[in-house]
């Protein structure tokens, strides 16, 4: 992964086979990359969820539970070698059935928002859940983040993988088509934590696949991510209306507060009397990817100045969700027995466009019996000097 970007600051991806890439101080000796399993409660319905946790030899670690794919925890190394969780979340299982906004999960069938819940393909009009009035969102009442999926895991020296599948039944929340999808999670020994996606359909139907891990680099429930300095790799973004479906132009990012294609702190332009900042209660917008090439392109890259942290985030996908945490109130208590006040993580979030069913000029979600979707995003960790 090669950075088309050039910042005046020395960045060590720990254990990348970057041009000298020197080891992280107080990092454990190298070891091979492992995973295990272990229970993690049931549902009401009796059902079984199981935890995967995931370790590479730097001591990186990511938790993983069978219901929603759901990243419980991210710990992740600072400057010093100090690990710490930057995922946001529960402690338990009783936390994500009850209540949440998304915590770390796989987002389907559809990720982001479809307009008044409708769109027609092949001339049929199918009505699907409108749970974020008036619009749908994320799959509906009960999607992919909300069922239990089956693991199975791998590892050899360098990676280790748990590997979630499960049939999503015809009809199901509205949607057209049997869909068989897999979602692979890997940690290998160059701190990236890679999500593989791939589903098949037996009918016409629309997929947008993506994830939506809450980050705070500075550590879960240590304060507002307002002064982290984010870039995005986007000329364009889609301007959204007061319900948050996008207008359907491509806006150019110049001169806006939605311009990050340097490295700006994500508080430097939220509170700017904007009225895209005031349809989203902030950045809650899709980026237009600036692409050269098919394949995986760096669409953002974000640093934390206190503990150094450094994320970059790949993707093969057309667009990013840029949001941040505008919603979180205080009312959650997360896993370190802080509440999550507002703004206190932000989402990078790989996915086709929103509303794209109702928008042929967007990149389309259509998938076709007889054809593979696939979607590749990868989270690289590191630090800054």
């Amino acid at each position: 992964m090669k950075s088309r970007f050039v910042i005046l600051l020395t960045i060590v991806f720990f254990g990348c086979s970057r041009e000298s890439a020197p080891t992280a101080p107080n990092q454990p000796e190298a070891k091979e990359a492992s995973v295990t399993m272990s229970g993690f409660g049931k549902t009401p319905e009796g059902e079984a969820v199981d935890v995967y946790t995931l370790s590479n030899a730097q001591g990186l670690e990511a938790r993983i539970i069978s219901y929603g794919g759901i990243i419980i925890s991210l710990r992740v190394p600072d400057r010093d070698g100090r690990l710490d969780d930057i995922a946001l979340g529960y402690n338990d299982l009783d936390g994500y059935l009850k209540s949440t906004p998304y915590f770390g999960a796989i987002i389907g069938r559809y990720g982001n928002r479809i307009a008044k819940g409708q769109f027609t393909l092949d001339g049929k009009t199918y009505q699907l859940a409108t749970n974020n009035a008036p619009n749908h969102l994320h799959g509906g009442v009960k999607g992919f983040d909300k069922v239990v999926w089956k693991g199975q895991t791998f590892k050899n020296a360098d990676a280790a993988s748990v590997i979630f599948t499960r049939e999503s039944p015809d009809g199901e929340e509205g949607y057209p088509g049997t869909v068989k999808a897999t979602v692979t999670y890997t940690l290998n020994n160059k701190n990236e934590l890679i999500v593989d996606y791939y589903a098949t359909t037996d009918k016409p139907t629309v997929i947008n696949l993506t994830h939506h891990t809450y980050f705070n680099l500075a550590g879960e429930g240590k304060r507002d991510i307002l002064d982290h300095q984010m870039m995005i790799a986007a000329d364009r973004f889609t301007p959204i209306d007061a319900t948050s479906i996008p207008t359907g132009d491509l806006k150019p990012v110049e001169g806006t507060p939605f311009d990050f294609r340097n490295p700006t702190a994500i508080g430097s332009r939220i509170g700017q009397n904007d009225s895209q900042l005031a349809n989203g209660k902030g950045y809650d917008h899709n980026y237009v990817i600036n692409r050269p090439s098919d394949g995986l392109v760096l669409a953002a890259r974000v640093s934390e100045p206190t503990t150094g942290r450094v994320l970059e985030v790949s993707t093969t996908e057309p667009g990013i969700q840029f949001y941040t945490g505008n919603f979180l109130d205080g009312s959650i208590t997360g896993k370190s027995g802080k509440p999550y006040q507002q703004r206190y993580a932000f989402c990078l979030e790989p996915q086709h466009f929103p509303d794209s069913p109702n928008r042929p000029n967007f990149p389309t979600t259509v998938l076709k019996p007889g054809e593979e979707y696939r979607s590749k995003t990868v989270f690289a960790f590191g630090v800054v000097r």
